[in-house]
């Protein structure tokens, strides 16, 4: 039995950087969707003219079931006074367990698939669920989930679906995604990055370096190399 997180600090009663792997937790690492694959899923949906939606799991972490038992200490300001020694036994998932965005996946996958929702062979965090000649196309990114269907009704089911087991936010239509600006019309999808150009300068504090529309000087004078190979 894994008595896993037993103290408590000023700061913090949930220190997951104390966790001895094998004894407090096996398997960490979670999928998460390539960015690679996020483009490729806006491709698809332009070509079947899909709409894509995004929704956003709250709290997500704490919705993993844990496979190892753990009991960690009474929060400060909140112990028992009658059990001030007792601890508490966990029965899901917190913030700062170092399996917990693993436990959160395996939950979320298990769910889709009992929803009759096939897993992708290659991309572990994409799901599809097919009726007829309809396809409703899932991708997960931790506790974003961008969704899209050939039938507008698999999305609103799907919807329904996914808060009557979680407690969903629905983002609404997808227009910005790990850094994309994403438009989306009947015809087109047009993905840019202006955004976050624009906060990359403001973080490095170059919001008054001057502009330049050439990668050199245009006073550098250019001569031609007479010994050099031709390139084609």
């Amino acid at each position: 039995m894994s008595l896993g997180l037993w103290f408590a600090t000023k700061l913090d009663w949930l220190q997951g950087y104390s966790q001895v792997e094998g004894v407090d937790f096996d398997e960490t690492f979670a999928p998460i969707a390539r960015l690679e694959s996020i483009r490729l899923l806006l491709g698809i949906a332009c070509i079947l003219k899909i709409k894509l939606h995004q929704m956003d799991v709250k709290s997500a972490f704490s919705n993993g079931f844990l496979q190892e038992e753990f009991y960690v200490a009474q929060p400060k300001g909140f112990e028992d006074p009658h059990f001030p020694e007792h601890v508490y036994k966990l029965k899901k998932a917190l913030y700062g367990l170092k399996q917990a965005p693993r436990a959160w996946y395996e939950r979320l996958a298990q769910f889709l698939l009992d929803n009759d929702f096939q897993r992708g062979s290659v991309d572990k965090t994409l799901f599809i669920h097919r009726t007829g000649a309809h396809s409703l196309i899932v991708q997960i990114y931790v506790d974003d989930i961008v969704f899209g269907s050939t039938n507008p009704k698999l999305v609103n089911k799907f919807f329904k679906t996914m808060i009557e087991e979680f407690e969903m936010s629905m983002v609404g239509e997808q227009n910005y995604f790990l850094g994309l600006q994403i438009t989306q019309s009947s015809t087109r999808i047009f993905i840019s990055q202006s955004t976050y150009a624009k906060n990359l300068i403001k973080r490095f504090d170059m919001q008054t370096c001057k502009t330049a529309y050439t990668p050199i000087s245009k006073a550098s004078k250019l001569s031609k190399d007479e010994g050099g190979q031709a390139v084609d």
